[in-house]
């Protein structure tokens, strides 16, 4: 039964939970972390981890698209980012980096980033990005926003991609445009009915727009919009947010539904939004996704593109922008494998991120992600 309290006369609103107000609890039996096993498929493809990259230009150059693949997770391209426009991209990141170093105007950093993504997009250069992921053989994925998917998608799938990401703030099972000279409205119903690659499709907020994407025949549901503390401000800007712990549960309480309603098709569920350090991986798992988006934290990868900057697409927005662009990584860098694998010197959860997971599974005594969406649960008072 949800949880609904009134703010006023006439007028209730439900309370939710972040991930922040939720724990684990342990239960009766552990493991050996050796006995534990990570691995997720979606479609038909399989990685060792549950790890999707969030699309920002910040942490996702096609090198790393490449490095993450390798190591088990999925490194997703932005389709109508910053490689997408400029044959020149470390150059472009190279001035963004000196302007924060400097210590400019936090404003004139997201005003740069405008005026870079104000670039036209080339196929091109889409196709030249995609190509090296393309080759050194590991899933090819790349993501473009609703409203560009119907351009884009032919030209992402003729450079290989193999995994579609229709990712937005929100996305609903059909996109509204009323600009005059804007093209049809996107209805991702007849757009994935006509692809041969699976798409995951979001953010999607709660269990409603959730069974309404698993409908369109997506293979995955993202939840959430990649909140992060300090850096998104669509909470202060929109007035939406998303407290992630019980719009993950909602997800997956859609899916569950979705599930029985089609005799069995099953599809993934997706965080995307305030995870910080590796419990929150596990925490996200533990409501039920089945694999989380990861942005900041992979901010901390030396490889990392915007070389301990982070912020996401929303940033580049030409009229309301809605995130910061930012250090994360000033007291911690380490390579990539370290930091998804370990060993780890931090104590706080920010270096062996899915180490970390592998271990909290064995401590509850789980031995694979399914299971562990069955762990106990506590909200903090």
């Amino acid at each position: 039964m949800r949880d609904l309290v009134d703010i006023g006369m006439g007028r209730t609103a439900r309370r939710a939970y972040g991930l922040d107000e939720v724990e684990i609890v342990p239960s009766r039996r552990t493991r050996s972390s050796k006995d534990v096993a990570t691995t997720w498929q979606i479609d038909a493809y399989r990685f060792d981890i549950p790890l999707i990259t969030h699309p920002t230009d910040a942490t996702v150059s096609p090198a790393t698209a490449v490095a993450v693949g390798e190591l088990g997770g999925l490194g997703v391209i932005n389709a109508e980012g910053l490689w997408a426009r400029h044959a020149d991209v470390e150059d472009a990141l190279l001035r963004l980096v000196s302007a924060a170093e400097k210590g400019d105007d936090p404003g004139l950093l997201v005003a740069e980033l405008q005026r870079l993504h104000a670039a036209p997009i080339q196929v091109e250069l889409i196709a030249e990005a995609i190509r090296p992921v393309r080759e050194s053989g590991v899933t090819v994925a790349a993501r473009v926003s609703p409203q560009r998917a119907a351009e884009l998608t032919p030209h992402l799938l003729a450079a290989g991609v193999e995994v579609l990401v229709v990712q937005g703030t929100i996305v609903s099972a059909e996109h509204v445009a009323r600009e005059s000279d804007a093209d049809d409205p996107l209805n991702l119903k007849r757009f994935i009915a006509d692809l041969d690659v699976p798409v995951i499709a979001g953010g999607v907020h709660d269990y409603r727009t959730a069974m309404h994407l698993m409908r369109t025949g997506a293979a995955g549901v993202i939840v959430g919009y990649g909140h992060c503390a300090g850096i998104t401000t669509t909470d202060s800007a929109l007035g939406i947010g998303t407290p992630m712990a019980t719009a993950i549960v909602d997800a997956a309480a859609a899916r569950r539904d979705y599930l029985d309603e089609t005799g069995g098709r099953y599809v993934h569920v997706i965080a995307d939004g305030d995870v910080h350090a590796s419990g929150d991986i596990a925490k996200s798992i533990a409501c039920g996704a089945d694999a989380v988006m990861l942005g900041a934290p992979l901010a901390l990868a030396a490889e990392a593109p915007g070389q301990g900057l982070y912020w996401t697409s929303a940033a580049a927005h030409p009229s309301l922008p809605r995130s910061r662009v930012l250090p994360v990584a000033e007291d911690v860098e380490v390579d990539l494998k370290t930091l998804l694998f370990g060993p780890s010197t931090d104590a706080d959860g920010l270096v062996n991120l899915f180490g970390a997971l592998r271990r909290s599974m064995a401590k509850t005594g789980y031995s694979d992600l399914k299971e562990f969406q069955k762990v106990g649960l506590t909200v903090r008072a």
